[in-house]
């Protein structure tokens, strides 16, 4: 038996920060394989108008498109996460960004609406698993202490890179097939990464971070749909789960051009600067949160993270107040606050990842990520989506922005306190079954 990892018998013991091979080539695979998913998923909105003059479609159209798209990750979610364990993530991610890419390049010959939406919809289905599935393989590659920075990375990297494909996007819009052969540029694009997948990424093993280089020794049940729903018994994951059920701050990318075309008298033009301050904001967010909860973990216990994850909400909840409450003629005062909206918005991704990772066992994690990104984000996503509209129309965007980027922000900074008993408990759970599981082994 190997027993180059010297493994302490105490239970309590948290396991020894391991550092996986080829975890940062990985993290910029998986980088890549993301930005451009991103820009299949930005390509139908961007070029709408270009796709409806073609096509004689309409808002509804386009706001199907978004719905069901959005939507088709309940199902296909729980699938890709499933196919992965039956084989690998690594044959997922291939498998996966392949069928998206052959289904993109059949978009750019749709000549009718149902076939664009049917299309659209399993592409959509085809690429929602890279999420779960890559925030389970930054588990497994990255300690607990080293998780921020690595997520903040991986979201603030994609965004700022995502963030420059829109305009180039937007350039196919110049001619009437344009967006035709952006179909197929996207989806060729997304084939040649899925071959680069198969290059570069190396599969760690699921806890590799967490077990070292016992990880292949453990063992452990294969995942069932039992286990998944049982991950809702975690106080800190409900609490989680239900903090995305209150995150308004989702309703600003749906709405904030709207907002500022209709009750502020920008021309969408001037109106859609504010995405690059955002987009920016969101890349210093991510990046700086990561690393500014890594320090946190060096200096603070467990609810250092609690207070962090509650900082980031009541900050966008004054950020958001000053941006939507005050009617100002000048532009760069909206870029501005939209910059710094995306700044405490980008604190999230740092700190929510590696609280559920460090709560649930290491062969759960891609189960937990289904849940919270691809049922509650979009559960989340809806209600808001829905609601907001409705109430838009009765009262104003502004009232609306009032209630659910305000008001809903700082419930669920309360709401968040839970975890203040929750969190270190479940964490030390986990590290106990990590040390128990070691010990098995090396005795």
């Amino acid at each position: 038996m190997n027993t180059a990892t010297t493994v302490s018998a105490d239970p309590t013991a948290s396991p020894r920060p391991t550092k996986v091979t080829g975890r940062w080539r990985n993290l910029s695979t998986l980088i890549g394989v993301t930005v451009v998913e991103s820009g299949e998923g930005s390509l139908t909105t961007t070029l709408f108008p270009a796709i409806a003059k073609s096509l004689g479609l309409g808002n509804t159209e386009l706001g199907l498109l978004s719905t069901l798209g959005r939507l088709v990750g309940v199902p296909f979610g729980p699938f890709w996460v499933w196919y992965a364990n039956r084989t690998t993530r690594r044959q997922a991610i291939f498998v996966s960004t392949l069928v998206s890419g052959a289904l993109a390049i059949a978009s750019g010959f749709a000549e009718n609406f149902l076939l664009l939406l049917v299309l659209q919809t399993l592409q959509a289905g085809a690429v929602i698993g890279l999420t779960p599935i890559t925030n389970a393989v930054i588990a497994d590659s990255f300690d607990d202490r080293s998780r921020g920075r690595a997520v903040g990375m991986l979201y603030g990297i994609s965004a700022i890179l995502s963030s420059f494909i829109g305009p180039v996007i937007g350039l196919l819009s110049l001619w009437d097939s344009g967006w035709r052969w952006g179909f197929w540029g996207v989806g060729a694009l997304l084939i040649l990464t899925g071959f680069l997948v198969l290059a570069l990424f190396k599969e760690p093993e699921v806890g590799a971070s967490d077990y070292g280089s016992q990880a292949n020794r453990i063992e452990y049940a294969r995942p069932r749909l039992k286990d998944s729903i049982a991950l809702m018994k975690i106080p800190t994951f409900s609490v989680m789960m239900g903090s995305r059920l209150l995150s308004g701050h989702l309703l600003i990318a749906v709405f904030g051009v709207q907002f500022l075309v209709t009750e502020r008298g920008f021309d969408i033009a001037v109106a859609a600067i504010v995405a690059l301050p955002f987009g920016i904001g969101y890349f210093l967010g991510t990046v700086g949160g990561g690393f500014i909860v890594s320090a946190l973990d060096r200096r603070g216990g467990p609810n250092s993270r609690v207070a962090f994850l509650q900082a980031a909400q009541v900050l966008f909840a004054v950020v958001a107040f000053f941006a939507t409450q005050f009617d100002v003629a000048s532009i760069a005062f909206y870029a501005a606050f939209w910059g710094l909206m995306g700044l405490t918005q980008g604190l999230n991704p740092g700190v929510n990842r590696p609280i559920l990772m460090s709560v649930m066992p290491p062969e759960l994690r891609a189960q937990g990520f289904v849940i919270y990104l691809t049922i509650f984000e979009v559960i989340g996503w809806a209600a808001f989506t829905f609601v907001a509209g409705v109430l838009a129309d009765a009262f104003s965007l502004q009232a609306v922005f009032l209630w659910i980027l305000v008001v809903l922000m700082l419930v669920n900074a309360a709401f968040l306190g839970l975890l203040y008993r929750f969190y270190p408990r479940d964490r030390q759970r986990i590290d106990d079954l990590i040390a128990n599981r070691l010990a098995a082994e090396a005795s």
